[in-house]
């Protein structure tokens, strides 16, 4: 095993840095990392992050990780125990499953503990599935990002107390603040995305993929428009990447209902607070349960009205009536009363809704929480102490109450 010096060295590892809720989650934890005194070092193929990740002082080493085959998965465990001792790594955290196999031989071979954390879905519904993600359930510390997935790994993998750590993902409430979002940001998407003055704003957040409920909010939409809810004009914004094919279904079957004209394909949003600046109300109709839900915390924290399926962690990050609205999963019919509700919504009734939105995820649900819980769980491991380094250099600064800062154990 690695001597771990007063700097020590923690590499993460996922198959990709390009966008998305795992991609996020890895660039604050090195920020964390290197804030803390530590050496953050991201091995992945690379992506469009890669210069943010440069930008906070972290080291990013490009390889494969992703293959999924047994025979990749023993050549890349080589690859990175050299990668592991040219940067003397004291401690490795995966995130993914293939990369995680990855991490599991090399870490077995060098005696170097392994962190792993469970972001995704995961379904063990065919012979093999349920061995293929035990990997995510096998690291010295196994980190759920929810209750609902801390259930299912005691109660579907065994985790005992001793390995699991709960720690939810959160939002960063100084980038995602109402306040510090300037109107030339939110008219730049205003005009990129086409969207007619006076509009009311429709936004779903996410990759477009079927089980993320695109086709159910379109549904939704069309009912709302046949029993004359909308007396002004209105837009549906997807914003997520979305293939040629997935996009073409949509607008076929907007066509089908008389609203095609009314959809907007974002792509890629760099600038997400000023999209829910934007938004006036923000949809995650998911068709699964979701293991945390990020953009439903972001949007509490700008304080925009969020609709969620009622499943999943949704049902821990939304108190429905109270900071967000609740609908039954897979149901058009209730997520079109739910938007129903919202446009209804007084001033008085939405400035309560966002005040109590963004004061659940300051409690519950920061990014600095995280980032701390985190820096926790890799000090039991290597006695070292991140996470006070970390309070002092950030949060101590900003006066954060530290009742809201989780604990490892």
């Amino acid at each position: 095993m690695q001597t771990v010096t007063d700097r020590p060295v923690i590499l993460q590892a996922l198959p990709a840095l390009e966008s998305g809720g795992i991609e996020q989650g890895t660039l604050e934890i090195a920020r964390a990392i290197v804030q803390a005194g530590g050496t953050a070092i991201v091995a992945s193929a690379g992506g469009r992050l890669v210069a943010r990740l440069k930008y906070i002082g972290a080291i990013p080493v490009e390889m494969e990780l992703g293959a999924k085959n047994p025979l990749s998965i023993m050549r890349n465990a080589g690859r990175l125990r050299q990668v592991m001792r040219r940067f003397n790594v004291n401690l490795v955290h995966a995130r993914s499953r293939a990369p995680a196999w990855v991490a599991s031989l090399a870490c077995r071979r060098l005696g170097i503990p392994l962190v792993t954390t469970w972001h995704g879905v995961h379904a063990a519904n065919l012979p093999g599935k349920r061995y293929y993600n035990s990997v995510l359930a096998s690291g010295t510390r196994v980190i759920a990002v929810s209750n609902y997935i801390a259930a299912r790994l005691r109660d579907e993998y065994h985790v005992g107390p001793d390995r699991l750590r709960l720690i939810p993902r959160g939002a960063d409430m100084v980038r995602f603040d109402p306040h510090g979002v300037r109107g030339n940001r939110v008219q730049t998407l205003h005009d990129q995305w086409n969207i007619p003055d006076g509009a009311t704003v429709i936004m779903l957040p996410a990759r477009v993929t079927p089980w993320k409920g695109h086709a159910l909010l379109v549904e939704a939409l069309a009912r709302l428009r046949a029993a004359g809810v909308f007396h002004t004009d209105w837009v549906c914004v997807f914003v997520g990447d979305a293939s040629e094919k997935q996009g073409s279904e949509l607008v076929t079957l907007a066509q089908r209902h008389g609203i095609a004209a009314h959809l907007r394909f974002a792509g890629h949003c760099a600038d997400m607070p000023a999209a829910m600046m934007l938004a006036d109300m923000v949809i995650v109709p998911s068709l699964r349960p979701e293991p945390f839900g990020r953009v439903v915390v972001e949007a509490q924290a700008m304080g925009c009205p969020v609709i969620v399926a009622g499943h999943g962690a949704a049902l821990e990050t939304v108190e429905d009536g109270v900071t967000g609205l609740v609908f039954t999963p897979g149901d058009a019919g209730a997520l079109a009363a739910c938007i129903h509700h919202v446009m209804a919504m007084t001033a008085e009734q939405r400035a309560a809704l966002a005040w109590q939105a963004r004061e659940n995820v300051l409690t519950h649900y920061s990014t600095q929480a995280m980032q701390y819980a985190t820096l926790a769980v890799y000090d039991e491991l290597l006695h070292t102490h991140l996470a006070d380094s970390f309070y002092h250099a950030t949060i101590a600064g900003q006066n954060m109450n530290d009742e809201s800062l989780p604990q490892a154990g």
